[in-house]
């Protein structure tokens, strides 16, 4: 009984002093931050990336075959054949105006041109009678002049009469306004019952794959802009998505409102119809170099410091950076100091986090909670 007493003092000592050590450990635990839980789309690779420098172009997306339809003549409008966005082939017709009155004229004119015709035809041969009655000496030269004269002013009357028929055949064509090249219809202006003005708009067509950049530059830059030269951009609503292409020409003289030089950009590749009239921002490449760049979410600034978190073994470290400027296509920094190709950072740090805390990987934590015994209650 006494060797029990006395074991069981020593495990209650023991005990109370492992209680006094954990309640240390306890206290320490609660001022240790808790592992961070990281998936792999948390984190990046630091790599090098070319880094364009040149000057800013701003502009929009326009075709380079396109096409404003409008009325030749007066007239009301019967039909639209097609709306926008359809495709339409060299040649459709598109819209159809009113051609009651032109046909009227055309009638008129070639019933004209017919009586002409006659009336030419049958002064030709009084003309050629007369001449063969002269040679014999059957007829007076005035008789044969007066003949030549009336064969000329038919013949003047047939050639207006000619004139009028052309040019009535050419109003009435003038009433179907067609496609002049393959390519979709971008705008349309008139409905069925619209009167159309001579000049009014009818509709536009488009060919999108002649899709080029018409941008602008500022004149201070004009000695660094030529033709060749790549250029990068993007396109408002078209997110992150990044195009290319090269100068094709630059306008030898500037706005003298805006100061700004007319710059045309071929789009390389087939660019997607929609980017038509869209707001469009980049570079000139006029120089790139090769540098490590930092997304905008992964930099951390307050004031004029910026660090960012890395990823070290199995915690993660607070670094301190020197960073250059910012690329206004991308939004990327340039990493001058403080990092290296390789290093893995946070793709979006949060404001609590502790420099040493732990990470562990969302697909370890899943694997060792469900490799965990189950406790039996």
């Amino acid at each position: 009984m006494r060797l029990l007493f006395i074991v069981l003092t020593a495990s209650l000592a023991v005990s109370g002093c492992n209680r006094g050590a954990g309640g240390a450990d306890a206290k320490a635990a609660q001022v240790a931050a808790p592992a961070l839980l990281v998936a792999p789309e948390d984190v990046l690779t630091l790599r090098p990336a070319a880094v364009s420098a040149g000057p800013l172009i701003t502009g929009t997306i326009q075709p380079d075959r396109r096409a404003d339809l409008r009325a030749e003549v007066s007239a009301i409008v019967l039909a639209v054949l097609k709306e926008n966005g359809q495709p339409v082939k060299r040649g459709d017709l598109l819209v159809r105006l009113d051609d009651t009155a032109i046909r009227d004229s055309l009638v008129s004119a070639q019933e004209a041109e017919r009586v002409s015709v006659q009336a030419y035809d049958q002064a030709e041969r009084q003309f050629q009678r007369l001449k063969t009655l002269r040679e014999s000496g059957m007829a007076s030269a005035q008789q044969l002049e007066d003949a030549e004269i009336r064969r000329n002013t038919t013949q003047s009357d047939l050639s207006a009469a000619k004139t009028r028929g052309v040019q009535a055949r050419q109003q009435l064509a003038r009433t179907e306004a067609r496609a002049p090249f393959d390519g979709i219809v971008s705008d349309r202006k008139v409905s069925a019952g619209d009167t159309a003005q001579i000049g009014k708009e009818l509709l536009k067509v488009i060919d999108p794959r002649s899709l080029r950049f018409e941008g602008l530059i500022s004149s201070d830059a004009i000695q660094s802009v030529r033709a060749g030269q790549a250029v990068s951009f993007r396109v408002n609503g078209y997110g992150g998505q990044d195009f290319a292409g090269r100068i094709r020409l630059v306008s030898p003289t500037a706005n003298p409102t805006t100061r700004q030089v007319e710059v045309l950009v071929d789009i390389n590749g087939e660019a997607p119809a929609r980017l038509a009239g869209l707001y469009a921002e980049g570079r000139v490449e006029a120089s790139s170099t090769t540098a490590l760049v930092i997304p905008a979410s992964a930099l951390v600034r307050e004031g004029d410091k910026a660090w960012a978190w890395r990823v070290s073994g199995n915690a993660i470290r607070k670094v301190a950076l020197t960073v250059g400027e910012r690329d206004p296509r991308r939004g990327d920094y340039v990493v001058l100091a403080g990092l290296a190709d390789g290093d893995r950072l946070l793709r979006h740090p949060i404001a609590t986090l502790k420099d040493g805390q732990a990470v562990q990987d969302t697909a370890a934590a899943v694997s060792a909670a469900a490799s965990a015994p189950a406790v039996a209650r």
